[in-house]
């Protein structure tokens, strides 16, 4: 399988996006139109070991509601990416089995990397 999950009014998304090879071969959910579900969510979660992992601490809503100075739990994690998705680190490459989170340069060439070899 070849997923990623994306946010299509990101500029950063579109521009991973436009460097992937062969992105015909994805298929891709932009998960403002097309929210993740709670089975896609605990796929990810499996793959990456936690759902602290998948979260994102550069939401505004992150800041907004002040969760920085809370103990979050790993459900309080879960809930809030399903709740809303701007808590989803973005994007979100499933590939074989593999999952590649957010958008850090070393992020994005190991996932075009994996497509090139």
């Amino acid at each position: 399988m070849k997923k990623i999950y994306h946010l299509k009014t990101c500029d950063t998304c579109r521009k991973i996006l436009n460097q992937i090879p062969d992105l015909d071969q994805f298929e891709l959910q932009d998960i403002k139109s097309d929210p993740i579900t709670a089975l896609q969510l605990e796929e990810m979660k499996n793959l990456s070991g936690s759902y602290e992992s998948l979260f994102s601490r550069r939401a505004k809503l992150y800041k907004e509601r002040g969760l920085k100075d809370k103990g979050l739990t790993e459900q309080d994690y879960k809930n809030l990416i399903l709740e809303h998705y701007t808590f989803l680190s973005r994007p979100v490459a499933i590939v074989e089995g593999r999952i590649f989170i957010g958008n850090s340069s070393k992020t994005v060439e190991e996932l075009i990397a994996g497509q090139t070899s």
